[in-house]
């Protein structure tokens, strides 16, 4: 006796495995639960999918059994693939979302980190103001090349401390020191 059980259940093209139960009843009946379990998806919403119940005579089942299967069984298989490939888009998002926010956060402890370099030289500028000593304020001076967002203020800061380098040859002095 040749069947083609098995060429039908590989035309379904099923992923994961195809679990049969077949019990059967007093009535010379039987009650066929066929189940598909995918252990590769990992969504745990694949396990409230319940058994495909059938119930005939075993002549019922021999002529109706794949049609009444098939595209029950094809259904879920395919629900289970589309719920792994959501949970490992999912995961992906997850992960590009964790690395956008740790980029974000390096990024703001970079800018902080430079917003203190900058502050604290220009602190240490005004400090060497204060004392009259110029030329090492506009040393202590960041660089404008290095804060190119900040690059006017320092130009500014520069030409102030400039005018005290030296005596313009073109300014008033006070020539309270010379005799006439």
């Amino acid at each position: 006796m040749q069947t083609n059980f098995f060429r039908q259940i590989a035309k379904m093209n099923l992923t994961g495995d195809l679990q049969l139960t077949i019990r059967p009843t007093q009535d010379n009946r039987f009650v066929i639960s066929v189940l598909l379990n995918n252990e590769q998806c990992g969504d745990e919403a694949r396990k409230l999918i319940p058994p495909l119940n059938l119930r005939g005579t075993a002549e019922d089942l021999d002529n109706g059994f794949f049609e009444n299967v098939a595209t029950p069984m094809q259904t879920a298989s395919g629900l289970m693939v589309d719920m792994d490939a959501y949970m490992k888009q999912v995961e992906e998002a997850k992960m590009k979302s964790a690395m956008e926010k740790e980029k974000a956060d390096r990024e703001k402890k970079e800018k902080e980190a430079r917003d203190k370099k900058y502050n604290e030289a220009l602190q240490k500028a005004e400090e060497f103001e204060k004392e009259g000593k110029y030329k090492e304020a506009w040393s202590a001076l960041p660089k404008a090349s290095d804060f190119p967002e900040n690059a006017e203020h320092i130009r500014k800061k520069q030409d102030e401390y400039e005018r005290h380098f030296a005596p313009s040859l073109f300014s008033e002095t006070n020539n309270d020191n010379v005799e006439s």
